[in-house]
């Protein structure tokens, strides 16, 4: 392998600075109010790829899938999607780039009055003019995409919670998106619905060759469909690699989040006994 193709710190190969990206992030710093949350992200994803996006509660990680979907602007650095800097984008060059994307929601905020086919048809309907015949076929179509054939008359009240993530995905793939965002798709599954859903992930990937970032915890299910995992801690990214890299990375915290285990803080004695004493003692 040439020096020039050789994979760099992200786990890419060097043959152009974003070769066929379609998600690019330089520099990414955030605050809420004066408390930093993003600390110099960089990132990149491939067309095609599976990105696993993981850490521990308060790493950063839902910060970061917002600002991916355009809800939140950086206190610095840039956002591209498909070659876009999302940050500079009118309202309705958003709303455009939004119809290339599609959003699997943490729970899969379903709408409780609609049923499981109407949900799936709101995108269809609030952003083209198809009929309604040729709404219901695409509908149906991802319905048996995702194994829920039969369910578009049900309410989502009616569905397990693995039926319910199955809706979820195929309201997000109906317009066909280039690119998928999941957020805890495993969350709150049992291991063998939560393995089901990993396999409908892949299967998508497949089926329509779209790019999908994934949030989770889940450290099994981001074994079984990443190509690559980003590591996020305290707002920076610890690592970003292949998954046999992360496994085997030798940064600590890395190890602490895939094998669970819990950090131990380290106990000042001095400030510990100023905090209990704080306006007690003179």
């Amino acid at each position: 392998m040439r020096d020039a193709d050789k994979p760099g710190p992200d786990g890419h190969e060097k043959t152009g600075p974003h070769r066929d990206a379609v998600i690019e992030v330089e520099n990414l710093v955030t605050h809420y109010g004066e408390h930093r949350v993003l600390n110099d992200i960089n990132l990149t994803v491939r067309a095609g790829e599976i990105l696993v996006i993981m850490g521990g509660s308060g790493s950063g990680k839902s910060t970061l899938l917002n600002h991916l979907l355009g809800l939140l602007n950086p206190t610095h650095g840039t956002v591209r999607l498909l070659g876009e800097d999302i940050n500079t984008l009118s309202l309705l060059e958003m709303t455009d780039l939004r119809r290339k994307m599609g959003v699997a929601f943490q729970g899969g905020a379903l709408f409780s009055s609609m049923t499981v086919g109407d949900n799936i048809l709101l995108p269809l309907r609030e952003h083209t003019r198809l009929d309604e015949q040729t709404m219901r076929i695409m509908m149906r179509l991802k319905m048996e995409v995702v194994n829920l054939a039969g369910a578009e008359d049900l309410m989502p009240a009616e569905l397990s919670g693995g039926m319910i993530k199955r809706a979820a995905f195929a309201r997000a793939v109906i317009m066909d998106p280039q690119i998928l965002f999941c957020d805890e798709p495993s969350a709150g599954l049992d291991p063998i619905v939560a393995s089901s859903i990993d396999k409908l992930i892949l299967d998508l990937r497949a089926a329509f060759d779209m790019t999908i970032v994934v949030v989770t915890h889940e450290r099994e299910s981001a074994l079984a469909i990443a190509d690559r995992i980003c590591v996020l801690d305290r707002g920076e990214i610890l690592v970003l690699d292949t998954v046999e890299n992360v496994k085997n990375s030798p940064e600590p915290r890395v190890q602490d989040l895939l094998n669970r285990r819990a950090e131990v803080p380290e106990v000042d004695p001095d400030a510990y006994l100023a905090r209990l004493t704080r306006g007690i003692l003179s």
